[in-house]
């Protein structure tokens, strides 16, 4: 099955999830911050066909979030090590794991953020780094740039219009 490049897109998130979206990518980082560098070991963690670890691999790398490096001559083997790229793909990995502990164990803790420091247990959070507020629905939203396109202005004229009407119909109900 194809699929949908969102590279194009006039939205961050939209090409991130370009670079991160497929759940075999987000796995073969979780691994590359567990110290897993060769095919042989991501192969072994994830069980993930040969073939498609591959593509999977040389996707991350056209991304710049890995870059390959030799480790052997005869055979050419490379292993794959995280770029600045990939590490600032941290803090995602990190909330999704805490999301995920919460909300998709059944209340079982399968893996627990720890500092490496002193082993105590982590809970991220997402703050802003100018005032050290914490980021939620409640006190942030998305809004477009100086750089936003046509494309981009036009979805979020429709989705204001949306919400416009939205409260128009519960006013008046």
């Amino acid at each position: 099955m194809q699929r949908t490049s969102f590279a194009a897109m006039d939205c961050p998130i939209a090409r991130a999830l370009d670079a991160l979206g497929e759940w075999w990518s987000l796995l073969i980082l979780r691994d590359a911050f567990l110290g897993v560098t060769r095919f042989d070991g991501f192969q072994a963690s994830l069980g993930i066909a040969p073939n498609m670890l591959t593509r999977r691999l040389k996707r991350l790398v056209d991304a710049g979030l890995l870059e390959r490096h030799p480790y052997s001559q005869r055979p050419l083997r490379h292993e794959y090590r995280l770029t600045a790229a990939g590490r600032d793909a941290f803090p995602v990995l990190a909330m999704l794991g805490a999301w995920g502990g919460r909300h998709a164990t059944g209340g079982k803790v399968l893996v627990q953020l720890t500092g490496r420091a002193d082993g105590a247990t982590l809970d991220p959070v997402l703050i802003d780094r100018r005032s050290g507020a914490p980021i939620t629905p409640e006190t942030a939203e998305f809004r477009l740039g100086p750089d936003a396109g046509a494309e981009g202005r036009a979805r979020a004229a429709r989705i204001l219009a949306r919400r416009a009407g939205a409260a128009n119909e519960t006013v008046s109900a």
